[in-house]
Order: structure tokens, then sequence, then C-alpha cells
């Protein structure tokens, strides 16, 4: 079992770190590199809109990748989907600006950001069938919260590495080339995660599927027609951890590190990096303790818990970020960790256990990535409009309102704390 952990989270830490760093960059370096023709303010929206055209894709990844893992098994699409993110990631730390390309030079972002929107819609619900359909009822939310932990540890990683790039190569070589080096180091990361991967055996539940024959031909239209409820419903519950931890991470780098004077927060690169580092720990732990609490508890229970608590937690963090005070900023990530972490721990377990084996990593991974589209890519293309016209109140307000839809959600769905995962394949034996 300790294999199948690592293997779930070192993936997830990989694609989560590759996912981030070019969130990173995109909020920080991309504006005047890649649409110097926009200005500063719309060049930076431009490229956090980049960032965003991965949420619409990862649905994709989610269909093509859920209709291989449900045929052809959990394992080998996961080392596909590594392959893709890895690859993509490694592509963009070599893609020339527009100085050299003009326009070609964010066509070709956004042709590797749809390729990582597509490589991470199919990570998610590989990595979570691994440890759920590997564990015990009575200890699946202990041993699912590991490929949870991969966007804490790819926060950290991501900012620590982004940290030592600026601080070895100076800020103005990172503004010009340096940024590119966290996208190459991305290589020995994926080396490592392949090699865990190639290492682990397919699950039970896929197993028992082959062996009794009960494989569909198109888990996307069976997972639709069958559970369609629980894709819209699973997809909603995850919304408001979506768009708290994009929110935070992404858009509130790129405010936090502009100067007082153009609309910014004012803080240091190093104050901005030194924060996320310290927000991933808190969000690591927050997993850990929700996941682990999901088995005495109840899925649902800590879900709610979290949910509801966000309703507070973004006027909350909002209005303790004062501009010039980079401690506040720690505190508001630290207030808006604990709601995205409370639901997220449990998640692993939970999404997997409302799907049926035939179908599971379709129907898991649909739900996730729905969460995506709402939760990442809306809030990250219409933040700047409600910044600018509302100010920090708007954003507020926007986390409380995904909260209390993710709250509606969640009420609309069952417990499933303790459940066998496939009753009907209990009687079957694996060749």
């Amino acid at each position: 079992m300790k294999r199948i952990a690592t293997a779930s989270m070192i993936g997830t830490t990989i694609e989560f770190y590759d996912f981030l760093i070019y969130g990173y960059a995109a909020a920080l370096v991309f504006g005047p590199l890649f649409f110097p023709s926009l200005g500063d303010s719309a060049g930076t929206w431009a490229s956090v809109a980049t960032f965003g055209v991965a949420f619409v894709f990862r649905p994709f990844g989610a269909i093509v990748f859920g209709h291989f893992g449900d045929r052809l098994g959990r394992k080998r699409t996961l080392v596909t989907t590594l392959l893709m993110m890895g690859g993509a990631t490694v592509a963009i730390g070599l893609v020339p600006t527009a100085a050299v390309l003009g326009a070609g030079a964010p066509l070709i972002l956004v042709l590797l950001r749809a390729i990582q929107g597509t490589a991470l819609g199919g990570e998610w619900a590989g990595a979570a069938l691994l440890t759920s359909e590997y564990s015990d009822a009575a200890k699946r939310g202990r041993y699912s919260l590991f490929p949870q932990l991969g966007p804490a540890l790819g926060v950290i990683i991501a900012s620590a590495t982004f940290l030592l790039t600026i601080n070895i190569f100076g800020l103005e070589a990172f503004q010009s080339w340096a940024w590119r080096a966290p996208f190459l180091v991305s290589i020995v990361l994926i080396a490592v995660g392949l090699w865990v991967r190639l290492n682990i055996a397919e699950t039970p539940s896929f197993t028992k599927v082959t062996a009794s024959s009960t494989k569909v031909t198109f888990p996307f239209a069976d997972s639709i027609r069958e559970q369609w409820k629980q894709i819209l419903l699973g997809g909603g519950m995850l919304s408001m951890t979506f768009g708290a931890f994009y929110l935070s991470i992404v858009f509130l780098g790129g405010v936090a590190a502009k100067p007082i004077e153009a609309g910014g927060l004012g803080y240091t690169l190093n104050d901005l990096l030194l924060a996320n580092i310290a927000a991933g720990l808190v969000l690591a732990v927050g997993v850990i303790g929700s996941a682990i609490l999901s088995d005495s508890l109840g899925r649902r229970k800590v879900l709610l818990t979290g949910t509801l608590y966000g309703l507070v937690a973004g006027p909350l963090a909002f209005a303790i970020l004062e501009p010039g005070n980079a401690g506040s900023f720690v505190v508001a990530l630290m207030v808006l960790m604990l709601a995205i972490a409370i639901p997220y721990g449990p998640a692993a377990a939970y999404l997997p256990e409302l799907f049926k084996a035939r179908y599971r990593y379709t129907g898991a991974g649909l739900a996730y990535n729905l969460a995506g589209i709402v939760g990442g890519a809306l809030p990250l293309v219409i933040a700047d409009p409600i910044l600018e016209r509302w100010g920090m109140d708007g954003l507020a307000y926007f986390v409380t309102g995904l909260a209390a839809m993710s709250t509606l959600c969640l009420l609309a769905l069952r417990e499933t704390r303790g459940e066998v995962l496939d009753p009907e394949l209990e009687a079957v034996v694996p060749a």
C-alpha cells in the first residue's frame, strides 16, 4: 500500500507543480514577454487567461483518459498523463517570446496549455482510484488523502523553486530568461514519477471488472446516462475548493506583486513566495486531518463543514488583506487554505465511492474537472473585471457564492462512508 500511496501522491504533486509554475509565470512575467502590445494590466490579464485555457480542456482529458482508464487500466493511463503533462511543461520552458516569434509565441503557449489541461484532466481520477480501489472501506479516507496532497506539495515545491531561481539569478534575469528554469527542472521530477508508476500493479477493482467481463464499450456514454446527477453535483460540490485555490494562489499572486500605486498590494516576490509556502503547509495539514476524520465522522459531514466555513472564509480573508503588509497576506491565505483543505481532503475517497467500477475513472474525472471549469477557469477570467469594479469585496463574495453552491450540491448527495466500493463485483475472483 505504501508504494500505491507514493505513486498516487508523486504523480499529482508533479502535475500540480507543472500546472502551478505556469500560473506563477503567467501572473508574474508572461504579460510583458508574450503580450507586450497589450500593456501592463491587460497583458497580465491575457497571460492569466491562458492559464485558464487548461481548465476548458480538462473535461476533454477526463473523457479521453477516463475511456482508456476504464477500458485498458488505471496504470497505463496514468503513465501517459504524466508523460504528456511533463513534455508540455518542458516545452513551455523552451518557447521563444513574442520578441522572437511575434503573435506565434502566445499561440504556442495556448496549445501547450491545452495539452497540459488534457493531461491533468485524466490525472486526478486515476490517482484517486489507485488509493481508493486498493484500500478497505474503514480506512479509505486515510489512504485516499495521498493524491490530495498533490496541490499542497505542488505549491510548496513550485514556490520554493521560483524563490531559489529569483535569489540565485536576480530579479532582472528572472523576468528576462531565468523563469524558464523551473519548467526545465520538471524533467527530473517526471523521471522519478515515471519510475514509481511503472513499478505498481493494476488496481483490484479494475482486475475484477476485467475478470467479470463487465467492461463497457463507451464509459463516457454510460456514466452520463446512468449517473449524470452525481457528475453535476460532484462538480458543484468542489467548485468552491477550486475557486478559492486558484484565486488565492494564482490571481492574488499577480495582484500582490504589483506596486500599490499600480493597484496592487505592494509585496515583494520573496514575500509572495514565502507566503505561498506557508499556505501549502497549512493546506497539507488540513487535507490530512479532514481526510482522516472522514473515516470516523462521515464524508458529507466533513465536506459540509468545509463548504459552510467557506461562506465566511472569503469575506474574512479579503478583509484581512492590507497593502504593504505582507503578514496580512500570510494570514489571509491561511484562512482560505482551510476552506480549501477541509472539503478537498475526503474528495479522493468520496467521488470514487459515488460511481460504479466499470466507468468510475470517467465519472469521477468528469465531476472533478467540471469543478475545474466552474471554480478554476471562470474565476480567473472574471476576477480582474470584478476587482476593478467592486474591489476585494467582489472577490470575497464570489468565493461565498461558490461556497453556497457547493453546500447545496453536497446536501443533494448521499453519505458513502463504510460502503463496499464494488458490491456487484464481490463474488468475482480476479484471474
